[in-house]
């Protein structure tokens, strides 16, 4: 059985989405900035998916601009909003669980004098808003804060933030691409200055993402040339990968209400069986304020390398949430023990997984840890106080 259980990372692109993006690969193939017939045919798909972005999240057409993705958009939102205000201030906010492009932009703009203060999560992954407002000073231009997390799934108190940040004069930035197409935004009612999002999330194309920011702000340009995008992202539009995120967002949220429950129910199911069947396991984050899909476990004992490379052999494809299999600094912030971290899965249920699929995955997963620590119960090296544990070593003299 094949399963595939990483949709976090990314989505299967939806039929309905290719078949609407293949016109413009062979028929109406022309440049949208050219003036001739095909020219002003792929200018006017692009006009129609921006609107239908634009209707995902109650912004106008106009506050949104295409990029090649969710990285492109963090970058372009946090260094073109510290720049454009730099005059009011040069301090920003952010937290510790941030994906890797926001945290490297910070640290970026801190050597280019800009003052970062990155605030701490609780243990469930949960930013503390006290922290957040005894942290905004008189120089403080942005707090850019993740909708909910790349790893954990856990959802912050986004509307406390934004009034926060409204209340104080401040712009909220809030790096949405794993909430939009699984959480219904609001930007207004939110009070969202900008928010990022990338298609392939949710079952849309690869390569093409989208930047929204609120009507009347400025930000820097990221790329320099001819006048694209509203004069704001030079290049050549991609047109078939912009209509293919237009058809994948209608379907998102004209769907997502119908497959949400049976996906938070094989989540719970599949977390319940979990702590059944297998001792010493952790479930990280918040099981409350979560995106429907994602469980994120610590295994003691195992490493996420071998889960995830026996998973493979089983046709599981999983993931630790991280690109490198050394514990996330995610969990580390939630002062989750390096030795814990270390054994960590993510899996990220869709819309197209089964029970079949879940159960299946379940038993292989109970074999695997199994037999992964009886593996390293042979390796451990004899301790010397084992005369007075009994032999029943945890390491605790070690």
């Amino acid at each position: 059985m094949k399963v595939y259980l990483d949709n976090a990372t990314t989505t299967k692109m939806d039929k309905r989405v290719l078949d609407e993006m293949m016109p413009f690969f062979l028929e109406n193939y022309g440049n949208a900035s050219s003036s001739y017939e095909l020219g002003k045919i792929a200018n006017q798909a692009i006009e129609v998916a921006r609107e239908k972005l634009a209707n995902s999240i109650n912004a106008d057409p106009k506050e949104i601009y295409f990029t090649s993705g969710g990285t492109e958009s963090n970058i372009t939102a946090i260094r073109g909003l510290a720049y454009s205000y730099r005059r009011r201030g040069n301090h920003i906010i952010t937290s510790t669980i941030e994906a890797p492009d926001v945290l490297e932009t910070c640290r970026q703009l801190e050597k280019e004098g800009f003052e970062v203060t990155y605030i701490d999560v609780d243990e469930n992954g949960i930013i503390n808003l006290e922290k957040l407002e005894d942290a905004i000073t008189d120089k403080t231009i942005l707090i850019t804060i993740m909708y909910a997390n790349c790893e954990i799934g856990v959802i912050q108190p986004v509307n406390e933030i934004g009034q926060i940040a409204r209340e104080n004069g401040i712009f909220f930035h809030t790096d949405a691409v794993y909430a939009v197409g699984n959480v219904k935004i609001d930007v207004r009612a939110k009070k969202i200055d900008s928010l990022s999002i990338s298609a392939h999330k949710f079952y849309g194309p690869k390569g093409i993402g989208a930047l929204y920011v609120r009507k009347g702000l400025k930000f820097k340009k990221l790329l320099v040339g001819e006048g694209q995008e509203k004069n704001k992202r030079a290049g050549t539009e991609n047109v078939p990968a912009i209509v293919g995120m237009g058809k994948a967002i209608e379907l998102a949220y004209k769907e997502y209400i119908k497959c949400e429950p049976e996906i938070i129910k094989l989540r719970d199911y599949f977390v319940k069986e979990i702590q059944k069947r297998i001792e010493n396991v952790k479930v990280n984050g918040d099981m409350g304020e979560r995106l429907a899909g994602n469980v994120n476990i610590s295994f003691y004992d195992v490493t996420s390398e071998d889960l995830i490379m026996e998973l493979d052999k089983k046709g599981i494809s999983a993931s630790s949430g991280s690109i490198s299999f050394e514990p996330s600094h995610i969990l580390l912030a939630m002062q989750i023990p390096y030795e814990l971290a270390k054994g960590t899965l993510r899996l990220s249920i869709g819309k197209d997984n089964t029970k079949e699929e879940i159960d299946y995955t379940l038993d292989c997963l109970e074999e695997i840890v199994e037999h992964l620590r009886k593996i390293s119960d042979e390796n451990k090296p004899a301790c010397k106080f084992a005369d007075k544990c009994g032999g029943n070593c945890t390491g605790c003299h070690t």
